[in-house]
């Protein structure tokens, strides 16, 4: 008779990590094992012996992933909680890097024999990233980029607020039926506009615009005239639409453009009033970021302001991958680097830049996720319509894991406000740190009538 082939699974699971299985596993016989003690623990179901043959071929994460991304691996019941039962066990255990000794390999490999999950290396997923070309490369950029951003502008509709901001928002009030994800995306926008001081007739730059939520919201309530770049066709496609059906062109214009290739000069653009660049500096790249912030600052007119909203790994968290792990960098963000805070201020500071202000967001972004994560589960049908099953499951393990590293503090989130001095050395800020900051409620800025001089524009309460 057959021996069970979940016991069989636990078994050589158990002896790798040196610990007892902090989840339920469900085999392709219908056996199963682990914890009997918790009936909320969630259920890892392998489906096909292929994924024990991925795993083989590539021990960890990276063989994980792509057995759960080709369907032969899947979670019953909370899938962030499953992430997080193991991230906590490779703490304790102290496995986050295991490395299997010749004595593992062979024990992994005689399971997979009495299984009959030996074979040659199955191919991986057709959703996995397949660059070419230099790294950080302008061509290479623009195909990193396009594997994440020119998904689907309708699943993107789908699965964000109105507004299509898909970043870190800012929540002023706690989730209820009167306050939500795109009140907390509008908040965002506005706080951004507020420490950029914008008023109208200012000059604004979006490095990295998306589907235009920034460059739209400056014009519409700040008066602004905004350029926009992004490395996404689609999003190019999606903002100049939104921006004609809203009467705009006169004030918004959105180019496909490498923030490398934006100039100053005779024929070229002014400098600028005020810059933001939103969640873009992760993928410019470790070696290109101070180019990218040399950049910025020569595009800045003295005493503009810059912001930069960026995401930050590695120093106050626990996990330093900076391109996210194995499963990011091959599915979600390909090229994406991330670094500790620190060390961004430093560049930027090399740059010639000044830093204003630095403000945390890391938990607004648990808040900003779990709505992303909830949509994309209570409406799969309609989310795999869009873009199929392989990509859902990316999208799933995705979003899971995001929030749970954001919560868990393993990945962090800042604007970083800054300024360029003028050749004296002044940056003609206001003198209280409020003014700075732009800490008034939209309401009362317009109430007041003028902002640092300039009349108000209508802006949301």
């Amino acid at each position: 008779m057959p021996r069970a082939v979940a016991p069989q699974l636990a078994g050589l699971v158990e002896r790798l990590i040196g610990a007892p299985l902090p989840i339920r596993l469900r085999a392709w016989d219908g056996t199963e094992a682990g914890p009997v003690d918790d009936p909320d623990a969630p259920v890892a179901i392998v489906r096909h012996r292929r994924a024990l043959r991925r795993l083989l071929w590539n021990p960890g994460e990276l063989g994980l992933a792509r057995a759960f991304v080709s369907g032969e691996l899947e979670v019953d019941g909370d899938i962030a909680e499953g992430l997080s039962r193991f991230w906590k066990l490779a703490e304790s255990q102290g496995i986050a890097g295991l490395r299997l000794t010749r004595a593992d390999i062979m024990d992994a490999v005689g399971v997979a024999a009495r299984l009959r999950a030996i074979g040659p290396r199955p191919k991986p997923p057709a959703s996995e990233a397949r660059l070419s070309g230099g790294l950080h490369t302008r061509r290479r950029d623009r195909a990193a980029i396009a594997h994440h951003y020119d998904l689907s502008n309708e699943f993107y509709e789908f699965l964000l607020d109105p507004q299509m901001a898909y970043s870190c928002g800012y929540w002023t009030q706690e989730d209820s039926s009167t306050y939500g994800l795109v009140d907390a995306q509008r908040d965002k926008l506005d706080l951004i506009c507020r420490k950029l001081g914008l008023a109208p007739g200012m000059r604004l730059l979006d490095v990295g615009c998306g589907w235009a939520s920034l460059l739209i919201h400056a014009a519409q309530h700040y008066g602004v005239r905004a350029v926009g770049v992004t490395l996404s066709a689609q999003q190019q496609s999606y903002g100049l639409a939104r921006v004609r059906d809203l009467g705009l062109t006169d004030q918004v214009e959105i180019r496909m453009q490498d923030y490398r290739a934006i100039s100053t000069g005779s024929g070229s653009d002014d400098p600028f009033d005020a810059i933001a660049s939103i969640e873009m500096g992760e993928h410019v790249g470790q070696d290109n970021y101070p180019v990218y912030a040399a950049t910025l600052h020569t595009l800045l007119r003295p005493t503009g302001r810059l912001l930069v909203q960026q995401m930050s790994r590695g120093a106050s968290g626990r996990n330093s991958a900076p391109g996210g792990g194995p499963f990011m960098e091959r599915y979600v963000a390909p090229d994406m680097h991330m670094r500790p805070l620190g060390s961004t201020l430093d560049i930027l500071e090399a740059a010639g830049l000044e830093v204003v202000d630095v403000h945390s967001l890391r938990e607004h972004y648990v808040w900003t996720v779990r709505p992303w994560l909830a949509t994309l589960q209570e409406r799969k049908a309609e989310a795999i319509a869009l873009i199929g099953e392989e990509q859902y499951r990316v999208w799933l393990l995705y979003l899971a894991g995001a929030a749970l590293a954001f919560e868990e503090n393993r990945m962090g989130v800042h604007q970083i406000l800054m300024v360029r001095p003028d050749t004296r050395g002044s940056t003609g800020l206001p003198r209280r740190r409020q003014a700075v900051l732009g800490m008034e409620s939209a309401a009362a800025v317009a109430d007041n009538g003028a902002v640092n001089g300039h009349p108000a524009v209508s802006r949301p309460a």
